[in-house]
């Protein structure tokens, strides 16, 4: 028996049974893809990655667990670090950076390009809320 399956020319040969399950099983694969959640793939990004490895340990959820009040959430961020109102990401790359008090300086343990990252990770779940 010849069967022939392709997407482009949108010819399907072979039984009613064999058709019907690809249709479905095409259906599936383009409904995981088009309706991923947001919140899903902000947690599979490289920053969340980062975030996870590094910061939350002290900051689960965008919170701090050694002082309450000074949390990844915007409000707290807006007051807490310098220039956040005019330059947000900056702002954030300066703490990773440099560190401050009961927090460390991840200059050299992480790469300006993953600092970056998981400023923009924190910027998006600030914006967000959390």
């Amino acid at each position: 028996m010849n069967r022939v399956y392709t997407l482009a020319g949108g010819l399907l040969r072979g039984n009613s049974v064999e058709n019907t399950l690809l249709i479905l099983l095409l259906a599936i694969a383009l409904f995981k893809l088009t309706f991923i959640s947001p919140a899903l793939a902000a947690e599979t990004s490289n920053g969340a990655k980062i975030f996870e490895a590094n910061c939350a340990s002290c900051h689960i959820g965008g919170g701090n667990i050694l002082i309450s009040q000074k949390t990844l959430k915007k409000e707290a961020l807006s007051k807490y670090l310098e220039n956040y109102n005019s330059d947000s990401i900056k702002a954030i790359i300066h703490q990773v950076q440099n560190g401050k008090n009961a927090m460390p300086a991840f200059k050299d343990k992480l790469s300006p390009e993953e600092i970056l990252e998981v400023a923009a990770y924190v910027f998006q779940n600030a914006e967000q809320g959390w």
